[in-house]
């Protein structure tokens, strides 16, 4: 069974907790976690790419020359995807990329790569991450004072009362905030750490335990 030590905002060791082992200690399965970082990278696609076909482009509404006695083979438009400036033949349109893959499949992802930072070290807890008021100076003094990462991911429960830390860690460009029920796998493998607040650890288990 994992264990992880447990820090305070000011980086002093609490107490040591066990992690489920269904949930950060499993086998890493790598071809899920690569299909489910396909799956996102394909659902961030804007799909806005467009080309104009024969019926779009402007002009060619007379026919260029008579259907018979030129030599030449019949037309009917200049716009047609032959000529120059014409329309285009299967050009790409405005399209969504995102497909699902199976819950099974996207949870065992998620347990692969939160074990995977559990195995190398990379996984940090703290009690808790509160602030007085929204200061990105003190969110820094914890960052520091914990150990984490300059590209780290912050994970977070969404009962704690964690606005002021939010509105502190968004002006720091490599540092991302989350909530528990909000981990995808492309945000923790992006991240060199991964902090979770104690609550955070506990309601990830009970969705993936």
């Amino acid at each position: 069974m994992p264990n992880i030590v447990v820090l305070n905002q000011e980086g002093k060791e609490l107490r040591e907790i066990n992690l489920n082992p269904e949930v950060f200690g499993i086998e890493p399965n790598q071809q899920v976690i690569f299909d489910a970082i396909v799956m996102q990278r394909a659902s961030m696609r804007q799909g806005t790419h467009d080309v104009k076909n024969r019926r779009e482009v402007r002009g060619g509404g007379r026919k260029p020359y008579r259907q018979k006695g030129t030599g030449n083979a019949r037309q009917g438009s200049t716009r047609a995807p032959q000529f120059r400036k014409g329309g285009i033949v299967f050009g790409p349109t405005p399209r969504s990329y995102a497909y699902k893959l199976n819950k099974k499949v996207r949870r065992l992802a998620l347990k692969s790569v939160l074990s995977e930072k559990v195995a190398s070290n990379d996984m940090i807890v703290v009690d808790e991450l509160k602030f007085a008021a929204p200061k990105t100076k003190d969110f820094i003094k914890t960052i520091d004072a914990i150990g984490a990462a300059k590209k780290t991911l912050f994970v977070v429960s969404s009962e704690e009362d964690f606005e002021n830390a939010y509105l502190s860690v968004r002006n720091i460009p490599t540092m991302m905030m989350l909530t528990s029920d909000g981990i995808n796998v492309y945000d923790i493998v992006n991240a060199n750490k991964i902090v979770f607040t104690e609550a955070a650890v506990k309601c990830v288990e009970e969705v993936l335990g």
